[in-house]
C-alpha cells in the first residue's frame, strides 16, 4: 500500500523538510501519495538537481484543492540527465506559476525537462522577459500531445524586485504571436495581479483590444516611456459595469459590410482546431499569401475582434473586414 504524508498548514521548510526526507527513505517504484495545500512541483524538481534520484507525479486534478497527487520515486539520474516536470495534468494558470517558480529557484547550470501537451513557446517568451539572456532552450520532441523541452538556466539572473507577476518584452516576440501570446497569460493571472509589457511604443491597438474583450477589469498604466521602449502594466481589476474610452468607430468599420463588391473569395481558413498562437501565425500567413482584390473566410469559435485591431495597426487601410455570420 502506497504511503501517505499530510503536508498541509506547514511552512515552506516543514514541507520540504518532509516530503524530501520520505521520498530519500523510498526505494526504486515505491509510491507516495501526497496531500497539500499547494502545488509541489518546485520541491520535486529542486529534490530531483539535489539528490540524483528521478520521479513520477500525478495529480488526482488539474484544480481542485486540496492538492493530491501520486508521486512514484524511479532510477538514478545520469550525470548529463536533467530532471522532468510534466505539467499535462495540470490547470494552465498552475502550470506558468509552478514554472516561473521552478526556474527562479535553478542555479546556474541547472535546468529540467518540461513536458508539455503543446507548443510552450509562449513560456520561453516570458522567461526572457523576466530573466533575460539566461535560458537555453532545446527542442527534444515536437508535436502529437508531447512536446519535450529542456530549459536551463545558463547563468545567474538580475531580478527587479517589482511587484508583478509576469513580464514580456514584446520587441522579442514575433508580430504573429505576439498578441495571442499576452492574452492567453493575462487570462490566467489572479485579480488584483500586474502583467507589464515592454514595447517600442505605448501599444495602443492592445489598449484597444482589452478595451473590446475585458471592458473596464483592467488598470493600463504607462509606467516609463522614452524613444524606442515603453514600458507599460496592466493590472486586472474588478469590473465597474462602467466601460472607458468607445471603441465604437471600430466597430462600425469591422462589422460594416465592405464597400468593395469586387473582392474575390478564395478560401475558407478554419481555425478552430488549433492552439491560439497557431491560429494567429496562420490567419496571417494566409493574409500575405492573398492577390489585390482577393480574401478568405475565417471561421472561428469566437469573436476574433481582437484580430481585427491587430490588422488595423499592422496592415494598414487596405483590408476589408465583414461578418458573415455571428453566435
Amino acid at each position: 500500500m502506497p504511503r501517505e504524508i499530510q503536508l498541509r498548514d506547514q511552512s515552506e521548510g516543514q514541507r520540504r523538510e518532509q516530503l524530501f526526507d520520505v521520498l530519500s527513505g523510498a526505494e526504486i517504484g515505491d509510491t507516495i501519495e501526497v496531500v497539500a495545500d499547494r502545488d509541489i512541483d518546485p520541491q520535486l524538481v529542486r529534490y530531483q538537481l539535489e539528490q540524483g534520484r528521478s520521479l513520477e507525479w500525478e495529480y488526482a486534478h488539474p484544480d481542485a484543492e486540496p492538492r493530491e497527487l501520486q508521486v512514484t520515486v524511479g532510477e538514478p539520474l545520469g550525470d548529463e540527465s536533467h530532471p522532468t516536470i510534466d505539467v499535462r495534468d495540470l490547470k494552465p494558470q498552475r502550470r506558468h506559476e509552478a514554472l516561473l517558480d521552478i526556474f527562479d529557484g535553478l542555479a546556474a547550470g541547472d535546468g529540467f525537462v518540461l513536458v508539455n501537451d503543446h507548443d510552450p513557446k509562449p513560456l520561453y517568451h516570458e522567461l526572457k522577459s523576466m530573466h533575460g539572456e539566461v535560458i537555453e532552450w532545446d527542442y527534444a520532441s515536437q508535436g502529437g500531445g508531447e512536446w519535450r523541452v529542456e530549459i536551463v538556466k545558463t547563468s545567474d539572473s538580475e531580478t527587479t524586485g517589482e511587484d508583478i507577476v509576469t513580464r514580456y518584452d514584446v520587441r522579442e516576440i514575433p508580430k504573429q504571436e505576439r498578441h495571442p501570446t499576452i492574452h492567453h497569460r493575462y487570462g490566467m493571472i489572479p485579480e488584483g495581479g500586474t502583467m507589464e509589457l515592454i514595447a517600442p511604443h505605448e501599444p495602443r491597438p492592445l489598449q484597444r483590444e482589452f478595451r473590446q474583450r475585458y471592458g473596464d477589469a483592467f488598470a493600463w498604466e504607462v509606467v516609463e516611456s522614452e524613444p524606442g521602449r515603453c514600458r507599460v502594466q496592466i493590472t486586472k481589476t474588478e469590473s465597474t459595469g462602467e466601460f472607458g474610452e468607445s471603441d465604437t468607430a471600430a466597430d462600425d468599420v469591422s462589422e460594416a459590410p465592405s464597400d468593395d463588391e469586387s473582392v474575390e473569395i478564395t478560401d475558407e481558413l478554419d481555425v478552430r482546431d488549433l492552439p491560439p498562437a497557431q491560429r494567429h501565425e496562420q490567419i496571417f500567413e494566409a493574409y500575405a499569401e492573398l492577390d489585390t482584390g482577393s480574401g478568405f473566410v475565417l471561421v472561428n469559435d469566437h469573436d476574433p475582434k481582437p484580430l481585427y485591431h491587430q490588422f488595423e495597426a499592422e496592415a494598414g487601410p487596405e483590408f476589408r473586414w465583414t461578418y458573415r455570420q455571428q453566435d
